[in-house]
């Protein structure tokens, strides 16, 4: 398969699907632009390739067809700052004639972006007819937009059909991949998966289908309690899914018939308010008082974990292990992360992926010292489910 490394974009249009859902305040400014910067190096490649570059993304959730509040035209001024103050064209729309015009009058090292896909119903619904009409606007497709590539919306898989010859992914979906392929399909052992977060409904077949290559499972977060609770523990007020205790028990034996060690918070900080002025102390995690909860792991639990993660040469981490919003309960989540991050200075390979996940370390200053930090959301959680996603299949078929 072709790559951007190896394509000859000389005179050529590259139509591009980024991932350019970025928050906006009110006045309309990118409170965060990562899903930006991480689409940097595959345009500037293309750019510095002798290709024309036509950016398409979809912006927000529009329900009637064009609302200003998601157009991408918000967007240009700052995307030509991260091209180094190179002029970004703006395209009324991103099908129609006076789009068309526009593109077909790009020259090599230009920039022109198409308006928000999703003013087009048919974009999500996956028209074909729509994106033959974006197909026409360049000459070759790439997708560079993994977050959405658990989609099959017309600019993100459809678009394939379309470019039998020339469909590439971008440099950010190949790193992703790449990235996830080594944690799912040749991990390094011992592998031990973080898995955090409020609830064990959100991450059923994700721990089932990691039960079948992890050696280490650790829980935290909100799951743990379900997990306690299943096994006979008294967890107070603390969340839990009483729905999913038989689930939970079932996870532990197949676990146990894997050969996969889980492991669980034996103590916990219990607070008797979700609130930075709540009262606190150290309890047993079978343990905890009536009308307390759980909102972070305790000091044996974080040594625990730690030992493990430190043993690890395979590490993925999806989730904290409490509160970590609040500082009075984030010492588990950063104690994790700070683990993780000394695992990779002495050579382990460390994913850490969901938005939680990445808000901590980027909270606690930890993002330069994992390996891989996903982009995605949605799309990194079915691949680690073992679905095939129709962005990525789109390109590999």
């Amino acid at each position: 398969m072709q790559t951007i490394e190896t394509y000859d974009f000389s005179g050529k249009k590259a139509l591009i699907r980024v991932d350019f859902n970025v928050p906006l305040n009110e006045q309309f400014e990118i409170t965060d632009d990562t899903r930006m910067t991480a689409a940097l190096p595959t345009l500037n490649t293309i750019l510095a390739k002798g290709g024309a570059v036509i950016v398409m993304s979809h912006l927000g959730r529009p329900k009637k067809g064009p609302e200003d509040k998601f157009s991408l035209r918000h967007l240009v001024p700052h995307l030509s700052a991260l091209l180094g103050g190179k002029e970004v064209k703006m395209a009324p729309d991103c099908i129609g004639e006076a789009t068309k015009a526009m593109a077909a009058a790009l020259k090599p090292g230009e920039v022109l972006v198409l308006e928000n896909l999703r003013f087009h119903p048919e974009e999500e619904g996956g028209d074909e007819e729509f994106a033959r009409q974006l197909s026409e606007l360049g000459d070759v497709w790439v997708n560079d937009a993994f977050g959405t590539a658990h989609r099959a919306h017309a600019s993100t898989a459809v678009m394939a059909k379309f470019f039998p010859h020339d469909k590439l992914f971008g440099l950010l979906v190949a790193s992703e991949v790449e990235s996830l392929d080594k944690v799912l399909k040749a991990p390094k052992r011992p592998f031990t998966a973080i898995m955090g977060g409020s609830k064990v409904s959100s991450k059923i077949t994700i721990i089932e289908n990691l039960l079948n290559s992890v050696d280490h499972l650790i829980i935290g977060g909100g799951m743990t309690y379900t997990f306690v609770k299943a096994q006979g523990g008294k967890i107070g007020g603390s969340i839990c899914e009483d729905d999913y205790l038989e689930l939970a028990k079932e996870l532990l034996k197949k676990a146990e018939a894997k050969g996969v060690k889980f492991h669980f918070a034996v103590d916990v900080l219990e607070a008797d308010a979700f609130a930075e002025t709540a009262n606190t102390k150290v309890v047993p995690a079978n343990a905890i008082d009536d009308n307390w909860s759980g909102l972070d792991v305790g000091p044996e639990t974080i040594r625990n974990f730690s030992k493990v993660i430190s043993e690890s040469n395979t590490i993925l981490w999806n989730g904290p292990v409490g509160v970590f919003e609040m500082d009075k309960f984030a010492g588990g989540t950063k104690a994790i992360g700070e683990a993780i991050a000394t695992a990779t200075a002495k050579g382990a390979f460390s994913l850490v992926g969901g938005g939680d996940s990445v808000a901590a370390v980027n909270k606690f200053g930890l993002a330069e010292k994992v390996s891989y930090i996903s982009t995605a959301g949605g799309a990194m959680l079915e691949y680690l489910e073992g679905r095939v996603l129709p962005g990525i299949a789109a390109v590999q078929e």
